[in-house]
């Protein structure tokens, strides 16, 4: 029965003495450590590429501290499966629920979790291979700390597989060694799971499972056996990269390239859609409005059409934002006002800028010596829009192109004298 177990299954480990990586996390002294040792389980959403350790850090939790565990994914559950556990859990008195792939999850279905949460019916834990802060409901993420899971490194990864050879129940009866790493770590990408798959592909290829693995072994079993696109693994993100890489490098031809193998892999038309859509904003942004208005269409139109037609929507857009101009202005702009905020704090607001419903609020100076912009000569007026404390500081600098030069020539005859444009 065993045989038929995957052995990244079998070596899953059940206690943080055997478990490999995240040190940071699981380390003598550190947090997860104390958690189990003072037997108090806190939500938490473990955001990280996969194979690093999500689902096995969720079971070890629930194991440690004897609570009943429960899991879900995000791909094939809901909200009336949500309830159903909750349901199940205030029977238990406190149970451990674990989703996989919460960023999955939409806002109904993470709502469904937040009385539960805040009740401590269930200590939730979510796995996200996503941003939690673009992905999860600001309710539910405050009521959850996130841990951030890194790739596991080179030592690690060599660890795991002579954790495997020697302990085992299958490999340990066989005469196998690693006699040369470099193909292995390349493949696997810092992912665990990957990496056991691939030493059990590899072991079935050898001559009565006896025999010693090396980087050509490892090549002609990959080519045999394995896809050309991972779609959960490191490839899925270095080809993402050097697709974005290529637009903001305004090579139509990388991109259009780079979005060929992703759509030949299988990749989700609607993630690749959506990346087009941030790059539109962050990297072309004043210097062609259009082009944010081109990429929310193609977001739009590939979740009405799909596979296979959509492609050629994501062909036309991906050229359009490589061959576009190009500015980064607006985004270093929010970048630089939410640095100010965190280091300045909750300023108030000017008394000229607050709102005046009231007679009380009028008479107290509210909205008192407010200029309206359009009753004087070319819509504008000299006056401040920022907290006393960082008066005249300068957020937005115009691209260097055509249409933010047009914004700078603007600003420059309206701000000289205040911002120098």
């Amino acid at each position: 029965m065993t045989k038929h177990i995957p052995l990244a299954e079998r070596m899953r480990p059940r206690s943080l003495q055997t478990f490999i990586g995240q040190q940071h996390l699981v380390g003598e002294g550190k947090v997860l450590a104390q958690m189990i040792a003072q037997r108090s389980a806190h939500s938490i959403i473990f955001w990280g590429p996969p194979g690093v350790g999500k689902t096995t850090l969720a079971q070890i939790i629930a194991n440690s501290l004897d609570l009943p565990f429960y899991t879900l994914s995000a791909i094939d559950s809901g909200v009336k499966e949500v309830r159903a556990v909750i349901e199940r859990a205030r029977m238990d008195g406190k149970a451990l629920l674990f989703i996989d792939e919460l960023h999955r999850f939409n806002k109904a279905q993470q709502d469904s979790l937040l009385g539960a949460v805040e009740r401590g019916i269930i200590t939730l834990i979510g796995a996200t291979t996503e941003n939690p802060s673009f992905e999860v409901i600001g309710a539910l993420l405050s009521r959850c700390q996130v841990y951030v899971l890194q790739p596991l490194q080179e030592e690690e990864l060599k660890a795991l597989v002579v954790q495997a050879l020697e302990q085992d129940v299958i490999l340990k009866q066989h005469q196998i060694e690693v006699s040369e790493w470099e193909a292995l770590l390349q493949l696997s990408g810092g992912d665990a799971r990957k990496l056991l798959n691939l030493i059990e592909l590899i072991f079935s290829a050898l001559p009565d499972g006896n025999g010693s693995i090396t980087n050509a072994l490892v090549q002609d079993v990959v080519q045999q056996k394995m896809a050309l696109y991972d779609k959960s693994g490191e490839q899925h993100y270095d080809i993402i990269s050097a697709f974005i890489k290529s637009m903001r490098g305004s090579d139509p031809n990388g991109a259009v390239y780079w979005l060929a193998r992703m759509i030949e892999g299988g990749e989700d038309p609607k993630f690749i859609a959506r990346r087009m859509l941030i790059l539109a904003s962050e990297d072309i942004g004043n210097a062609n409005p259009n082009a944010l208005l081109l990429a929310t269409s193609t977001f739009q139109a590939v979740e009405m059409i799909g596979y296979p037609e959509c492609r050629i929507i994501l062909s036309q857009t991906a050229i359009y934002l490589a061959s576009s101009t190009k500015s980064n202005a607006s985004y270093m702009a929010i970048g630089k006002a939410q640095s100010t905020v965190r280091q300045t704090g909750d300023l108030p607001v000017p008394m000229h800028l607050r709102n005046a419903p009231t007679k009380m609020m009028k008479n107290m100076g509210y909205g008192k010596e407010y200029q309206y912009a359009h009753d004087h000569p070319g819509n504008f007026v000299q006056q401040e829009f920022l907290p006393e404390k960082i008066s005249n500081t300068k957020f937005y600098e115009p691209g260097d192109n055509p249409a933010e030069e047009r914004s700078r020539q603007s600003l420059r005859q309206n701000w000289q004298e205040k911002y120098g444009y």
